[in-house]
Formats: structure tokens, sequence, C-alpha cells
């Protein structure tokens, strides 16, 4: 299938400026998923939809994922306006992005999530997703660099933020973070935090993750 058939407009309104704009999404009946690496990065046959996981208004630059766009204080809307839209540089994110675009719609989202003081869920999640499409890139050093700040924010979700009303449990979270230190050359704290997973029998509930740990664990002991 054709990039442009896999794509379709969504029809956004700027909680911000209250500006109309179009931004392109992956049809979900298009995706065809290829493999997984084992920090859960998606490969796809075409279009890969972590490009478009960020929506980003043209006329006052406000961005966001799609799940956060519409979720914003009067206080935040007046954070944007002075510290983005007053030098924001009128430009559209809403078509067929290329991997360069797609990283600088999500680098905007991190920055401005900072600005909020989103959670560091929301931001560890950006990182992660700018590291992918780093990946995708193949510049390795750009890769690592974001998905060490994704390990710093997600290290400090798991001694400080709740994961209640999150798609995240305790076990996923450790693990990603050892596969995380474990991409990142640092084999000392990956099997710390597969230890975690492994150790604990409560880890039986998600059996996928238990799974995981264990053969990432095996795969440095091994190494």
């Amino acid at each position: 299938m054709k990039t442009l058939e896999q794509l379709y407009d969504k029809n956004v309104n700027c909680p911000v400026c209250n500006y109309e704009f179009t931004t392109k999404k992956v049809r979900t009946r298009s995706l065809r998923l290829i493999k997984q690496d084992t920090d859960f990065m998606p490969f796809y046959q075409g279009e890969n939809p972590i490009k478009y996981t960020v929506f980003v208004c043209p006329n006052c630059g406000y961005a966001a994922t799609e799940e956060k766009f519409d979720s914003i204080s009067n206080w935040s809307k007046e954070k944007i306006q002075i510290e983005v839209s007053s030098r924001w540089k009128k430009r559209s994110y809403g078509n067929v992005r290329n991997l360069d675009e797609a990283i600088d719609a999500c680098k905007l989202a991190l920055y401005e999530g900072q600005l909020l003081e989103e959670s560091r869920l929301y931001l560890a999640s950006i990182a992660l997703n700018i590291a992918w499409l780093y990946r995708l890139k193949e510049d390795n050093n750009e890769e690592k660099r974001f998905l060490k700040i994704a390990k710093g924010l997600y290290e400090e979700v798991y001694y400080k933020e709740n994961l209640h009303d999150t798609n995240m449990d305790e076990f996923k979270l450790a693990y990603l973070i050892g596969e995380l230190a474990r991409r990142l050359g640092d084999i000392e704290n990956a099997i710390k935090w597969f230890n975690i997973v492994v150790s604990k029998p409560a880890s039986n509930s998600n059996p996928t993750i238990r799974k995981l740990a264990i053969e990432q664990w095996r795969f440095i002991k091994e190494g």
C-alpha cells in the first residue's frame, strides 16, 4: 500500500488558539506489524504511526501527543502563548512527515511538556519515541542520547510517580529501564532492573514481561 493510501487527514481544533487544522494519521486497517524490538519499538510495513503521534498547531506552535492535546489548563495555555507562540514561525507538520519532521515535532512536544511540568511518564514516552525515530534514521549517537534521557525519566517515574490509570505497571517499567540500560551498555544497572522483575513473584501477573526480563537477563549472563 502506498504511503498516501495508508494515511488520512484528522481535523483538529487547537485548544490554545482555536485554530482549525488537519494532521495526518495512519489508518489502523493498514497497519502490518513486522517485528518489535526488545524496548517495544514497533516496525510496520509502510508508514510507521510513531511519526504521527504528536499533533502540532501550525498557527501557535502548541504540540502534544494526540491523547494529551486537548487536556490543557488555562495556566498552560498562557504559558504556551508566552513561551512558544510569541516566537513561533508558522509552519505545518500536517502533511506526510519525513523522519526529520517527525523528530522535530516530537522534540517540540518534549520541550513544551517540560515547560508545562507534565508527568515524567509522559515526557519519557516522548523521549523514547524520539530515540526510536533516530533508530529508523540509523543515527546511533542521537538514538543513544534520547535513550539515556528516557531511561533517566523512567527511573524517576519508578521512584516518584503513581502508575494508576496508565498503560504501565511496575514490572513493565522495571523491565523497560533495564532494557534501556542494556542498550546503553550499563550492564550492572540492566541486571539490577531485570532482577526486580524476575525476583518478585507478583511479576507472574505479567507473564510476557517476566519472560522478556528472564531472556534479557540470560542474554547478558551468557554474553
